[in-house]
């Protein structure tokens, strides 16, 4: 299976909307097929999601992906979601309410669905040029509960750090998806749904997370956590410092800003493309960059 990448502007990553797990991730591979069309893709598109696709990036049987993307189809028209925008003409923030899509079908016999996503969507999830965060859907395709998969994305947007600030407690509810009043006591809310989300993301995706609750007197405000990167295996490799020319620093520099599997891991929060590239300027003048990041200035077409 192809490394698929999840790309959203921030302010979705940040909107608040409640998905059952189905619905997030039949989202999420509309919005990888949107990605990989991105040029071409507009309000009018009409975007197909296919069963088998969904058995094979979720490792469900034929029954479980026919039936889920059938609910899904059905409940999606209704579900909205909200996010924070600016007024262009006062500059001041606004809270943006929007439907995920405008038109969605079902093809029962072949397990298709068919969306178009609402016109709010659509610039929120190709073509972006700043505040934005990636990651690969593989990380997320084992999380049975939809609270860990927004948890998750909640937590790599701050990945060039490694740590979130600290979440107020209604809006991190919000953001989560939780109706006022659910799961409102204290304890209920850890075992249900934070305890769950973390076990999940720290057992089955590529962090280890964990919190610190922050409280205003004797009741906790708020929420803030920590993760790391699981090591991954590495080849061992003896490859020789080498000295880019300007011009390949410069054709370089392009190219890694622009791809997201890199720059997902290496921009800072809040970085855009263009900034990132006058970085790698800079840091690819210096041999033992170069060397560091031999691996996907390969995968790039350097020659080493």
């Amino acid at each position: 299976m192809k490394n698929e990448l999840v790309v959203k502007d921030n302010a979705l990553i940040n909107a608040s909307y409640n998905l059952d797990t189905t619905e997030q991730r039949l989202i999420l591979l509309a919005i990888v097929q949107a990605r990989e069309l991105s040029k071409h893709v507009d309000a009018n598109s009409t975007l197909e999601v296919h069963a088998h696709h969904y058995m094979k990036q979720f490792n469900v049987d034929k029954h479980a992906a026919y039936e889920g993307l059938k609910n899904a189809a059905s409940n999606l028209f209704e579900r909205k979601f909200s996010y924070k925008g600016i007024h262009e003409g006062t500059q001041q923030e606004k809270i943006v309410k929007s439907r995920w899509v405008s038109k969605i079908a079902y093809v029962d016999s072949a397990g298709i669905v068919e969306l178009t996503f609402a016109p709010d969507v659509i610039p929120l999830i190709t073509q972006l040029e700043k505040s934005f965060t990636a990651y690969e859907l593989k990380q997320i395709s084992s999380l049975t509960s939809k609270y860990a998969i927004r948890l998750y994305e909640l937590l790599i947007q701050w990945r060039s750090v490694g740590k979130t600030p600290m979440f107020e407690l209604d809006d991190f509810r919000f953001k989560l998806g939780l109706a006022e009043g659910e799961y409102a006591k204290m304890a209920n809310f850890k075992a249900r749904v934070l305890d769950t989300a973390l076990n999940q993301i720290n057992e089955l995706t590529d962090i280890v997370a964990s919190y610190d609750q922050h409280k205003n007197g004797r009741l906790i405000s708020g929420f803030s956590f920590t993760f790391i990167t699981k090591q991954q295996p590495k080849e061992v490799t003896h490859t020789k410092a080498k000295k880019l020319t300007d011009k390949q620093i410069q054709f370089f520099a392009n190219k890694l800003a622009h791809y997201d599997p890199f720059a997902s891991q290496k921009a800072a929060v809040g970085e855009s493309y263009a900034d990132l590239e006058k970085r790698l300027l800079i840091e690819l003048q210096d041999a033992e960059v170069v060397r560091k990041y031999a691996g996907v200035l390969k995968e790039l077409g350097l020659e080493l």
